[in-house]
């Protein structure tokens, strides 16, 4: 693929990430993507053959592994993994509230659309999820309790980008913090 696909293919592929974070997928119809990608309705078929399914997978892999770039980039520079931990919330809250609190996980919603209806976009999201708990482990290691802990925190973070999406408000992610911060000391 050239330079001129590559581009079109990324230009799909950030507009249904788009689509797909505010609107679910649901509010990422076909029509809606070709409309903010700019990309002509043929590179569509051209690059995803398998057609929205293929587009929304390969969307939430994609947001997924930027989002574990972004968990490793916070490892770096924390001394602990409490202080990781609050920078990741941190990290997601600002994501958040710069969108207008459009954005929360790239993954949770379509994962509560289709995991029970769709198996393909389920491996997708659980693929990530899977990417992120060995991420999370990673920077939890050397406990005994590392596995639990990892799906723990996990979906501490999960819920508390819920609440604070449904309440426009960064609080839920602050008080996460706090407790997790609690859990890992």
């Amino acid at each position: 693929m050239g330079l001129k696909g590559a581009e079109t293919r990324d230009r799909l592929l950030d507009a249904t990430q788009e689509l797909i974070e505010t609107g679910g997928y649901l509010g990422a119809g076909l029509n809606q993507v070709i409309a903010a990608s700019g990309a002509p309705r043929g590179s569509l078929y051209f690059h995803f053959p398998g057609g929205k399914d293929q587009l929304v997978g390969e969307s939430v892999k994609r947001a997924g592994r930027a989002i574990e770039d972004d968990l490793e980039d916070l490892a770096g520079s924390a001394t602990s993994a409490a202080e990781f931990t609050g920078a990741v919330l941190r990290r997601l809250g600002e994501r958040l509230e710069e969108s207008g609190w459009r954005k929360g996980c790239p993954v949770a919603t379509v994962a509560l659309e289709t995991a029970s209806t769709n198996d393909p976009l389920q491996e997708a999201c659980s693929e990530v999820y899977t990417s992120w708990e060995s991420a999370l482990r990673a920077h939890l290691a050397g406990r005994p309790d590392v596995d639990d802990l990892a799906v723990t925190v996990l979906a501490l973070v999960e819920g508390a980008l819920l609440l604070a999406r449904t309440h426009r408000s960064r609080e839920p992610l602050d008080r996460v913090a706090r407790q997790i911060g609690t859990l890992l000391d």
